[in-house]
């Protein structure tokens, strides 16, 4: 593999799509070795079809708000890769939505599909609509809207899409409403739906539990747990929820969240009425924390600011990609962190990565750490195939054998000679090992 040439020529296919090329970059860099070493993957130009998208569909998503003025959005579905299944990932509902964001979602989301061990493909999607500050019926016209057209693309074995950030359980019951009645069926061709009709338990908390099941993993590793570890976490969307219940259970102390506007550290800890009121306040459609800081007086916020400043045994970066950089890194090394495990899709840059293992601390990558929230969607998607409903302790046992499994994955492919677990090494190889090995089955396609 010729790293630096095949860079150069997907820069000069895709210009500027910056996360696109960062997240192939990281995966390319870890597989070079094992690549190296099986001739027939070169022969089989697996690099150069794994890195592209099966396909990539763009259409326009006309509605009509309250005022009565049309507006127009763009809706987007990268399907990227069904060597191991059908196409599956989020859709997207943000401003930011563009292609890079997209294909950079896609990309890795074959590689976390693929460590769960089960089968689903990678795929993304989403619009560049924003949810925040429409009412319910704005809304509802967009999902509905949005749906007329992606529908003729998905189905239960071709493509299933789940929600992301923008995209909660109202807004998927409002596309999954609109898909029953063109399709006429009852399918699971959206997972993350409403309890009531197909949807599985413990989905919402899902990939916030799942990264602690992981981060737990790797502190065992140290004979460590949670009991008595200050947790800083950032964002307070599911991800940071389902966090923040889970190191509360396992007996840490959450100190921060995070939102555009700044974050919130709170020395007493974040639990209980505190959680619910987070719950609360994201309920408001507004992308704001400050408010934390009047509910609760012990509570100081930071504005325009991130929590990596806060000294803390075990960070969770939970919000977006690239939130956490260098400087960052290097606060929490000097502050004494233990682990970093990302419970959003990579949300520290390269040089972020490189600081924390330069420096030895345990760190893992979202496509192995935040696995639970897709792993739980395949499981919904297996309850819907049987057409039976799980327990929630049947769920998140389920759940947390996959994590339990993810880890040893990456500790088996990324143990180095002096025992240090490089887990973006181990997650890259082992998800790419069993795509590849099922692109080469499958033939030339």
């Amino acid at each position: 593999m010729n790293l630096e040439k095949i860079m150069t020529d997907l820069e000069k296919k895709h210009p500027g799509e910056a996360e696109y090329l960062q997240a192939v970059r990281e995966v390319l860099e870890s597989i070079e070795t094992i690549y190296n070493e099986n001739p027939q993957f070169e022969s089989a130009g697996i690099i150069e079809r794994i890195v592209e998208p099966d396909r990539i569909l763009t259409f326009k998503v006309p509605w009509v708000d309250d005022n009565g003025k049309v507006n127009v959005n763009l809706g987007y579905r990268v399907q990227f890769n069904n060597a191991i299944g059908p196409y599956k990932g989020g859709l997207r509902f943000h401003p930011s939505v563009n292609l890079s964001i997209l294909k950079f979602l896609g990309f890795e989301q074959i590689f976390k599909n693929s460590l769960t061990t089960l089968p689903m493909g990678g795929g993304k999607g989403g619009s560049d609509f924003d949810p925040k500050g429409k009412s319910n019926a704005e809304i509802m016209r967009f999902c509905q809207s949005f749906m007329l057209e992606l529908w003729k693309l998905i189905g239960p074995e071709t493509d299933v899409p789940a929600g992301d950030i923008g995209v909660g359980g109202r807004e998927i019951g409002f596309m999954y409403g609109m898909y029953k009645k063109l399709a006429r069926e009852h399918t699971g061709v959206l997972t993350g739906k409403g309890i009531n009709w197909g949807g599985s338990l413990i989905r919402p908390e899902a990939t916030g539990f799942g990264a602690v099941y992981f981060a737990q993993e790797m502190l065992k590793t140290k004979g460590q747990d949670f009991k008595g570890k200050v947790v800083a976490i950032s964002g307070f969307g599911n991800v940071a929820w389902g966090a923040a219940l889970k190191v509360n259970e396992l007996g840490g102390k959450v100190v921060t969240i995070s939102g555009p506007d700044g974050y919130i550290y709170d020395p007493d800890g974040i639990s209980g009425e505190k959680i619910n009121y987070l719950l609360e306040l994201r309920a408001s459609n507004q992308d704001i924390v400050k408010p934390y800081s009047y509910e609760f007086p012990n509570a100081q916020f930071h504005q325009g600011k991130r929590p990596w400043e806060v000294k803390c045994d075990v960070a969770l970066p939970c919000a977006t990609q690239n939130e956490l950089g260098k400087e960052d890194a290097e606060k929490l090394v000097s502050n004494g962190v233990m682990c970093v495990a990302e419970g959003a899709n990579m949300p520290s840059t390269p040089e972020a990565i490189e600081t924390f293992q330069e420096h030895k601390v345990m760190f893992a990558p979202g496509k192995a750490v935040n696995a639970g929230g897709v792993a739980t969607s395949g499981l919904e998607m297996s309850q819907n195939s049987m057409k039976l409903n799980w327990s929630t302790e049947e769920v998140d046992m389920r759940l947390h054998q996959i994590m339990k499994n993810i880890h040893e994955q990456c500790v088996k492919y990324g143990t180095q000679a002096d025992g240090y677990v490089n887990y973006v090494k181990g997650a890259n190889v082992a998800g790419f090992l069993k795509v590849a090995n099922a692109m080469l089955d499958q033939g030339i396609l």
